[in-house]
């Protein structure tokens, strides 16, 4: 059985740390989805580019790079998703609220949507998305942010449902803080060892991956990390 595996938002700090991660394990074939990519030159990966993921047609002509055949098992992690803001409900605009939809929904349901169907024409297969904390734990400030990745969150749960059908499992991570430049910038003089490293999410999702069968509708809080030294 071949197993084949797409990320996308390969090139972000977050995709940088987990496809490092994935170039060491067992996957036939890699897929890498982003706006720009970086020199790899291994045989087993293909290099995608794609443009605005929150539109329909980008995400069909993104999928229609793939192939696959029912001795396949296809495995998709997407780390698609961002935040800005920091306002209270009564200072957010009507735009910044659209942003947050399409930035951490939309993508997302298009991805789930595209990659249900091409796992229908597979042997099996499994997602795992990137949800948020918030999305579950309401924070200040972080109104709309987290209502997008708390109907992301009740999507992933319908797809776990439904999934049963195809044989695809579904599954997200909610991290806090994940261990970026960018975070290290925004949080100076934080306890950096406690935020989630890029390549543990990596190593982490990888588990999932290896026991697709058995794990099915779960968020997974990545809150806090200690070293095991």
């Amino acid at each position: 059985m071949k197993k084949e595996l797409l990320i996308f938002g390969s090139s972000g700090a977050l995709g940088n740390g987990v496809t490092e991660v994935f170039f060491r394990k067992s996957y036939d074939k890699i897929y890498l989805f982003d706006f720009k990519h970086k020199g790899i030159t291994q045989d087993n990966v293909k290099k995608i580019v794609v443009k605005d993921l929150s539109i329909e047609e980008n995400v069909k002509n993104a999928f229609n790079a793939v192939t696959t055949s029912k001795d396949t098992i296809l495995y998709l992690f997407s780390t698609i998703g961002g935040f800005t803001g920091g306002n209270k409900i009564w200072e957010t605009g009507v735009g910044y609220f659209d942003r947050m939809i399409n930035m951490n929904l939309k993508t997302n349901f298009l991805i789930a949507k595209y990659f249900a169907l091409l796992v229908k024409d597979s042997n099996s297969g499994s997602i795992c998305l990137t949800s948020a904390y918030t999305g579950l734990f309401p924070e200040e400030g972080k109104g709309v942010y987290g209502a997008s990745k708390a109907a992301l969150i009740h999507l992933i749960k319908t797809l776990a449902e439904e999934g049963k059908d195809i044989k695809l499992s579904v599954n997200a991570i909610a991290p806090f803080i994940i261990d970026t430049p960018a975070n290290r910038e925004w949080g100076k003089e934080s306890d950096y060892d406690g935020w989630i490293k890029p390549n543990e999410i990596g190593e982490f999702i990888d588990s999932i991956f290896q026991s697709y069968n058995l794990l099915s509708g779960n968020i997974f809080q990545l809150k806090y990390r200690f070293n095991k030294d």
